[in-house]
């Protein structure tokens, strides 16, 4: 009995399910004026291409009453659907509906209605106060998220510095190396191409100055501590703004697009450990290296126009710089690598994280690594400059 019972209950429960129906109409020419009778569902599920065939015959009768009593259910994208249909100036009073779809009609009608304010754009001096406090603004607002980052990037240091003694197998090793060989080691032909020729432009122009004055092999010194002071870690750090910033940037940027990131931080890991630090390391140990390879380069380049231009000999020429420019120069250069590199790489995958959705964000943030990685480096190197200088070095 009760098996028989839940057998007739079963297909009662089925029936009762709603039934969608396609949204129709009907057009009654009989009379003074045509009318337009809604009927089905005009949801948005069901609405289909109805509201479009519903406009087409408005268009074609604009004088036709609109009567959506027969309507079954009807909610705001139908009342949208009927509002554009009919047009911007039709009264919506004169359609023929139930009360609750009249008061439907109404406030979608009256929403469709209202037309956007636009203020006024700044002229003049209110323009140039408004262009200056916005761009005050969004200095604050960088310089808040950029210690945001710096601190998130110290505390992932921190950690992997304790890791290297206690968990070494957590440190990305081959992210690193491979980091490092595509960043540092690829980059050394152009890094030295570059620096040959600065410290050849170096040389002839101090030839020809201080010829002048009869004291052109003191080339060899401006040529030594031009190099080995300034020139090395320039040319490299900007090189490496230019070609490591970027990268860096257009790679986190493409993977924010992808949501590559908030799936790793849906995983549980950290995007700072896993993309950050790897790159951080990666241009620490080799700036470096690249530094003292375009020592090498502009001193060799140095060389090259002093020999051919003034006869002075490679004995002599390294000669005087042992002597008279030392080693100091040289470890003033090489102190500067490190901080170029934590400054290259923080930018580049700062502005890479920053990536929005779009490929104008990505393309934006790109450019801003390189503009700001390059303009840190002129700055910095300034810095550093007023610091020997105190300290008579």
């Amino acid at each position: 009995m009760g098996s028989a019972t839940r057998k007739s209950v079963a297909p009662t429960l089925e029936t009762a399910k709603p039934v969608e129906r396609t949204a129709e109409f009907s057009v009654n020419a009989g009379g003074q004026r045509a009318t337009v009778a809604l009927t089905g569902d005009w949801t948005a599920n069901a609405l289909a291409d109805a509201p479009a065939r519903l406009a087409a015959a408005l268009r074609a009768d604009s004088q036709a009453t609109i009567d959506i009593r027969g309507v079954h259910r009807f909610d705001t994208a139908g009342a949208y659907a009927v509002v554009r249909a009919v047009g911007y100036d039709y009264d919506l009073k004169q359609v023929q509906a139930r009360p609750e779809s009249a008061r439907l009609l109404e406030l979608v009608g009256a929403a469709y209605k209202v037309q956007p304010i636009l203020a006024p754009p700044p002229r003049g001096f209110h323009e140039l106060t408004v262009r200056i406090g916005k761009g005050v603004m969004n200095v604050g607002y960088e310089g808040l998220d950029t210690m945001a980052f710096l601190g998130h990037l110290l505390v992932v240091v921190a950690r992997s510095f304790v890791y290297l003694f206690t968990q070494p197998r957590r440190i990305r090793w081959a992210a690193i190396f491979s980091l490092a060989e595509r960043a540092g080691l690829d980059a050394i032909p152009i890094v030295a191409v570059t620096s040959f020729f600065i410290g050849a432009v170096v040389g002839l122009l101090g030839a020809n100055m201080l010829r002048q004055f009869g004291a052109e092999v003191f080339a060899v010194e401006l040529i030594g501590v031009a190099v080995l002071r300034e020139f090395n870690i320039i040319i490299t750090a900007i090189l490496l703004a230019g070609r490591s910033a970027s990268s860096f940037a257009a790679e986190l940027g493409s993977m924010k697009m992808n949501q590559e990131v908030d799936a790793m931080q849906v995983m549980g890991v950290d995007p700072f450990e896993a993309l950050v630090l790897p790159r951080f390391v990666a241009l620490l140990f080799t700036i470096p290296l690249l530094t003292f390879v375009a020592t090498l380069a502009g001193l060799l380049g140095g060389l090259v126009v002093v020999w051919s231009v003034l006869n002075i000999g490679p004995a002599f020429f390294l000669q005087r710089i042992v002597d008279d420019v030392g080693p100091t120069h040289f470890f003033i250069g090489m102190v500067k690598a490190p901080v170029m590199a934590m400054v290259i790489a923080g930018i580049g995958c700062r502005q890479g994280l920053e990536v929005g959705g779009d490929v104008e964000s990505l393309g934006r943030r790109v450019t801003a690594a390189v503009v700001h990685a390059i303009f840190a480096i002129i700055m910095i190197d300034a810095l550093f400059a007023l610091l020997f200088m105190k300290l008579n070095i």
